[in-house]
C-alpha cells in the first residue's frame, strides 16, 4: 500500500475545509513551518466559492501543497485521499457553518457535520492516523446560565441544529478515542475573526454596509456579547492542539477570554473604518445565544494557549484587509 511507501515522519497533514477561512490561515503557517499539506475543500455555494479560490492560490505552487477537490461526504474519496497521501496528522475544519442557515437546511448540517465526521473517523481508524484535530464551536453551550464557559459545563442546553452537530461530531470523537485509540482534540472556538473572514459573518458584513452606506442589522438591543477571538490565535491554538501529546482525549476552549457587545462592536468597527453605522433594528433571532465568554485556563495549561489581541487591534488588521469592492467582500 501507499501508506508503506511513505515514512510516517515525512506524512502530510490533512486539512478539511482548508480552503476557508480558517482552514487557510491554518495551511500558511504549515507550509512556513515545512510541513507538506493535503487539502480536501468542495467550493461549495454556501458563499461565493470565489471567496475560497483566493484564499487558496497562494499556496497552489508550493512544492509541499496537494488541493483535492471533492466532498468529504463522499467515502470513496476519502478512501482514495488516505490511500494515495497516508496522512499521519488531521485537523477536521470542514463543516456547515452558521447558526440561522441550520435552522432552514438541518438535514444538511447533519449530513455534512456528523455523518461525514464519522467517514473521516472511519478513515483515520482504518489508516492508523496518529492524532485528530476536530474544530467544534461555542455554540455546543447553548444558553449556559454560567459564565465563563468552561469545558465540564453540561452541553444538554443547543439551540440550534449547528450546535446539535458541533456536540454529536465530539461525541463521536471521544468514542473513536475510547474505542480505537485515537489522539484527539476537540477545540471549540468562540467567535473567530480576521483577514479572510467568511462574508456571511458579521463583522465583515457590518463593514461592507457601513463603508457603502447601507444599514446594518442589528437584532435586539445590541446587548448581546460575544468572545471575538483573533485568527492569529486560534490558529496557534490549533498547532498546539496538533502536537499535544499529553492525554489521549481532550476538550478546549479557544476564545479571547474578553467579551464585547454588539453595541461596543459597532462602535469599535465605526472607529476602524472611520465612519458610522447606520442601524436597522430588527428582533432577536431563534437559535442566537444572549453570550459566549470562553474560560481558557485549560488551554492555556495545556497547550500554553495565550491570545494576545485586543479587539481594537484585531479590526484594524482586519480593515488593513478588508476591500469592500472585491470579490471576497
Amino acid at each position: 500500500m501507499l501508506e508503506k511507501r511513505i515514512p510516517r515522519a515525512q506524512a502530510p497533514v490533512l486539512v478539511t475545509g482548508g480552503a476557508g477561512f480558517i482552514g487557510s490561515h491554518v495551511v500558511d503557517r504549515l507550509l512556513a513551518d515545512g510541513e507538506r499539506v493535503v487539502v480536501i475543500d468542495d467550493f461549495n455555494d454556501f458563499y461565493d466559492p470565489r471567496v475560497k479560490r483566493a484564499n487558496v492560490e497562494p499556496h497552489l505552487q508550493h512544492p509541499h501543497y496537494t488541493l483535492v477537490e471533492g466532498d468529504i461526504r463522499d467515502a470513496d474519496l476519502v478512501e482514495r485521499v488516505f490511500l494515495a497521501h497516508a496522512p499521519a496528522r488531521v485537523i477536521h475544519l470542514a463543516a456547515r457553518a452558521g447558526v440561522r442557515p441550520s435552522l432552514e437546511e438541518p438535514l444538511l448540517y447533519e449530513t455534512t457535520n456528523v455523518v461525514a465526521t464519522l467517514i473521516l473517523l472511519e478513515a483515520c481508524r482504518r489508516h492508523g492516523v496518529t492524532k485528530l484535530v476536530f474544530g467544534s464551536s461555542s455554540s455546543v453551550y447553548g444558553v449556559n446560565a454560567k459564565v465563563p464557559f468552561a469545558e465540564d459545563d453540561p452541553i444538554a442546553q443547543t439551540i440550534s441544529p449547528y450546535a446539535a452537530t458541533k456536540a454529536a461530531g465530539e461525541l463521536h470523537c471521544h468514542a473513536y478515542s475510547h474505542l480505537y485509540g485515537l489522539n484527539i482534540v476537540c477545540l471549540r472556538f468562540f467567535t473567530v475573526y480576521g483577514p479572510r473572514q467568511r462574508p456571511d459573518l458579521a463583522i465583515h458584513k457590518f463593514a461592507k454596509l457601513i463603508t457603502s452606506g447601507k444599514p446594518i442589522p442589528v437584532f435586539g438591543d445590541g446587548g448581546t456579547e460575544r468572545d471575538y477571538t483573533f485568527v492569529d490565535d486560534i490558529v496557534a491554538g490549533i498547532l498546539g492542539a496538533l502536537a499535544y501529546d499529553k492525554t489521549r482525549f481532550e476538550i478546549l476552549n479557544l476564545g479571547n477570554s474578553r467579551t464585547v457587545s454588539l453595541a461596543g462592536l459597532i462602535l469599535a468597527l465605526e472607529t476602524a473604518l472611520g465612519k458610522p453605522a447606520v442601524i436597522d433594528r430588527q428582533p432577536l433571532q431563534p437559535g442566537d445565544v444572549p453570550r459566549t465568554f470562553a474560560d481558557t485556563a485549560k488551554a492555556r495549561r495545556l497547550l500554553g494557549y495565550a491570545p494576545d489581541t485586543p479587539i481594537d487591534v484585531g479590526l484594524a488588521r482586519f480593515v488593513a484587509w478588508f476591500a469592500p469592492d472585491a470579490v471576497r467582500a
